[in-house]
């Protein structure tokens, strides 16, 4: 299959997303917006994965490469695509299905615990998750869940933190794509966002994570699995 991303930002990039696709035989290809890239056509792909980045979704102003990739999520997700949103990826899939964004009420940076809702535990791709899990967090904005979609997963500081729309579209607000050197290069550019409010660990705090890595990306690997097989599933093998 082939697996396009769009990337916002230098430092946030497919990270475990990539080595699982390549270890499956899968063609990577990405548009990086922040050098004003062109995105690709529709035919040119079939899943599409949008990642995280520091910016909002409306700050079409600052960041105009906004619009055409809003109107590319919309194009994907009627043209029948499989599409992966992470953190600000997942905000953008929201907001092109019709849902409002804005301020969460705490900040997320860090190690925490997610858990699925019962929607999630009956999921096709999110019931290979345990019940609770501990990914990696950042972010400070949320959104409402879309018309149509399920809830899927919840925790203490966010109450939306992943989604499903038509069994083939998912928004995660969380991270289970990081790895070691993708999280210490987020912590490089974004550290003045570690200020010790009630969830944001410090940076010793979130460094100290080799047990967290190993187990997140087990539950990549095992997601993008049931993801993979969910599509070949609906379309068959687009490789052959």
């Amino acid at each position: 299959m082939r697996i396009h991303s769009l990337q916002h930002v230098e430092f946030e990039g497919l990270a475990n997303i990539e080595v699982w696709a390549r270890a499956k035989g899968h063609s990577v290809s990405k548009t990086l917006l922040y050098e004003n890239e062109k995105p690709p056509l529709l035919n040119e792909f079939d899943w599409l994965v949008i990642m995280g980045g520091p910016m909002n979704i409306y700050e079409e102003e600052r960041y105009p490469w906004l619009v055409q990739e809003k109107k590319l999520i919309e194009d994907s997700i009627a043209g029948n695509k499989f599409v992966l949103g992470i953190c600000l990826g997942a905000q953008l899939i929201a907001n092109v299905l019709g849902a409002r964004i804005f301020r969460n009420a705490h900040k997320e940076i860090g190690w925490h615990p997610v858990r699925l809702t019962e929607s999630g535990k009956k999921s096709a791709i999110f019931r290979v998750l345990p019940e609770t899990f501990i990914p990696f967090h950042w972010h400070g904005d949320t959104f409402e869940l879309p018309e149509g979609a399920i809830l899927t997963a919840k925790s203490e500081g966010c109450s939306h933190q992943a989604f499903e729309y038509n069994g083939r579209v998912i928004g995660l607000q969380f991270h289970l794509e990081s790895s070691d050197e993708s999280i210490r290069r987020l912590m490089d550019h974004c550290e003045n966002e570690l200020i010790g409010e009630r969830y944001i660990q410090t940076k010793n705090e979130i460094a100290q994570s080799g047990m967290y890595l190993q187990q997140i990306e087990k539950l990549a690997y095992r997601m993008l699995d049931g993801f993979e097989s969910e599509a070949v599933r609906r379309f068959g093998d687009t490789d052959k």
